[in-house]
């Protein structure tokens, strides 16, 4: 369990330093002062790729688990998923400007603020609740077996930027955090 707990924890402690890493960008980008285009790419195709593929997954498993010892975690637990589908929506569309963007296109300004900032609000909010309501219940309430099928369920994925098995694919990203530390 503890080993579990710690790596969702510092999933969102990495999530949200890559946030932080986003809102700077996208203040560069609002300024007019040479945003790093392929880095807030980099940024969100991360938080998609290996949030959807290793990290939703363990969170889903607690989830279910979490609703069958507390019934009343339900819309909350709820409310949390749908929060996964928004988030999903939100970094579809900043990516699909981004892109725009960077092949030249020409992308209202506004629009892409907004995009950002949608992603960057829906994003922090998510994990602020799962920090504050979430992971506490999860620690209190989930036994051994639960905490085994959430192992279970997680596929076992190195994390591509934070993990040891660092993959080239995200070397923008991983220089960035090295000068930000």
């Amino acid at each position: 369990m503890n080993n579990l707990m710690t790596r969702w924890h510092a999933d969102h402690v990495h999530f949200s330093r890559l946030l932080d890493l986003l809102r700077q960008q996208l203040s560069a980008f609002h300024a007019d002062s040479g945003p790093d285009y392929d880095l807030m790419l980099d940024i969100v195709a991360y938080l998609r790729e290996y949030g959807d593929s290793a990290h939703h997954p363990m969170e889903d498993m607690a989830f279910t688990r979490l609703v069958q010892r507390a019934p009343e975690m339900r819309i909350p637990v709820n409310r949390l998923k749908q929060e996964h589908r928004a988030i999903a929506v939100a970094g579809e569309e900043l990516v699909g400007l981004l892109k725009q963007i960077t092949t030249d296109g020409v992308v209202a300004r506004a629009r892409v603020e907004s995009a950002a900032s949608l992603y960057l609000v829906y994003y922090r909010h998510h994990l602020a609740t799962e920090e504050r309501e979430i992971l506490p219940r999860a620690a209190r309430l989930l036994d051994e077996q639960d905490w085994q099928a959430v192992a279970g369920a997680t596929p076992s994925r190195s994390d591509p930027v934070f993990g040891t098995a660092q993959g080239a694919g995200f070397r923008k990203l991983q220089d960035a955090l090295s000068q930000t530390a």
